[in-house]
């Protein structure tokens, strides 16, 4: 790195992404501002800098390394299982991450030890910034991150788990294109980004745990300013389309116990369309905007076949079967969200 690369307003409206090198080992208690900012290869940061840094320093400076397997701390680190494939375990963690292994990694530490995510990974971002800001005296934004794999895609990109400094989402709702077309849901993750930039140049296996974006001052709030951090990036139970594999989602849905992963309920006329191309001639009605009822037809045990498909469908749709509905092996009916 030339001193002209570290130079303020070096190449105009260029983004220049800045390794920091010289970083030892991270043991408990040290003051992770002082170890990015003096290590050998440190960046002098300037008023604008996003400082992109890998939770697994954060963690370590945090005291989260204990002993014990990663399936050990997967299980306490584990709010609900989404899919598992053999020994792959795709869970939702205590903020709200989707991960593989709940974030929990057995690399770069002692062998017989584990490194757990940051218990507050916004927190952590924040506190690191200020400690910059008291240190340095310059105004900078800290992003947080870890590892993560993506549903649609191969492989794996680093995405912001902690924040502070910036907005985490650009919001372009309302606003219009080239074209004059209004946009409506364009809302890029740009700490997600800024993430995955920054792992160009730090990399998995060239111990550099922390990088330095350049060029993108405009993104950086005032100080005391540190935005909704990273937790605003985690998508709300109810608005998660995904919330559990395809296999975990048939066997929860016939099980019928636990709604979690299913998302917010259906409408009636949704429930009713559902229902109506599984229940063959039977009838099916709205009675209100929270109840459905269906009449079934056919032998006894075509009903029964029927009412065990009808019930994990409404189960998976947010409706449960109505306790108090006649007996009547004939008659099914449904009630938004009750047990």
């Amino acid at each position: 790195m030339s001193a002209a690369d570290d130079a303020p307003g070096a190449r105009p409206g260029a983004v220049t992404c800045l390794p920091v090198d010289g970083v030892g080992e991270v043991t408990a208690g040290a003051d992770l501002a002082a170890v990015l900012t003096t290590a050998s290869g440190s960046v002098t940061l300037h008023d604008g800098d996003i400082l992109v840094v890998t939770s697994k320093v954060v963690s370590k400076a945090e005291g989260r390394v204990q002993a014990g397997t990663r399936e050990q701390a997967l299980e306490q680190e584990t709010v609900r299982t989404v899919a598992r494939r053999g020994r792959t375990s795709i869970v939702r963690t205590r903020h709200g991450l989707v991960m593989a292994a709940a974030g929990v990694d057995a690399s770069n530490v002692e062998a017989g030890s584990v490194v757990l995510l940051p218990l507050d990974p916004d927190a952590s971002a924040r506190r690191l910034r200020e400690d910059l800001r008291r240190t340095t005296g310059r105004n900078v934004a800290v992003v947080v991150t870890d590892t993560a794999g993506r549903a649609w895609r191969t492989g794996q990109t680093d995405i912001a788990v902690g924040a502070a400094g910036l907005d985490v989402l650009h919001h372009y709702a309302g606003v219009r294109d080239s074209h004059g077309n209004e946009l409506a849901v364009t809302e890029p993750a740009v700490a997600d980004e800024l993430a995955a930039a920054a792992d160009l140049v730090k990399r998995k296996l060239d111990r550099r745990p922390a990088a330095v974006v350049r060029g993108l001052a405009a993104l950086v709030l005032e100080p005391g300013q540190h935005g909704d951090g990273a937790v605003a990036l985690v998508r709300d139970e109810s608005q998660d389309m995904f919330g559990l594999g395809a296999r975990e989602a048939v066997l929860a849905a016939l099980h019928g116990t636990d709604p979690s992963g299913f998302g917010a309920a259906c409408s009636a006329a949704e429930l009713v369309e559902h229902l109506s191309s599984l229940a063959g001639g039977s009838v099916v009605r709205i009675e209100g905007e929270e109840e459905v009822t269906v009449r079934l037809t056919g032998t006894e045990r075509e009903q029964g076949a029927a009412s065990v498909r009808l019930q994990a469908a409404g189960f998976a749709l947010g409706w449960r079967t109505d306790p108090d509905a006649p007996s009547a092996a004939s008659v099914a009916r449904f009630r938004r969200g009750t047990p």
